[in-house]
């Protein structure tokens, strides 16, 4: 079952920014791109690095802890993780997974994200 939480107001974003909330126990990133809003779950499913922290580019947002890519539109993994030599071992160590992504509307001057309840 999923419920609506308000994660903030309308035009609290421009375009191209991200935030990070806090909803009940969860952290949720919430992006805006050109007019829609956007919801995934804060953290990189790869090393739990901050996708607040990370960087925008349209739909895909850039982990800042080792350039693991995800497209916000459906949570796919786009690139995972930027290294090279050694430490590409860390790739075989972990494999690709989505970020998980969260179903967003607008209602009145509310962005509500939908959360999937335990």
């Amino acid at each position: 079952m999923k419920r609506f939480v308000e994660a903030m107001k309308a035009g609290a974003l421009q375009n191209g920014e991200m935030v990070k909330v806090t909803l009940g126990s969860r952290e949720i990133l919430v992006a805006r791109v050109s007019d829609k809003y956007y919801a995934a779950d804060a953290r990189c499913p790869h090393m739990g690095g901050d996708l607040s922290r990370g960087t925008l580019d349209g739909t895909i947002v850039t982990c800042p802890r080792h350039g693991s890519q995800f497209d916000l539109t459906d949570g796919r993994v786009v690139r995972w993780t930027d290294w090279t030599g050694i430490l590409s071992l860390a790739k075989l160590l972990k494999t690709p997974r989505p970020v998980t992504t969260h179903e967003v509307k607008e209602e009145g001057d509310a962005i509500l994200v939908g959360l999937s309840e335990s």
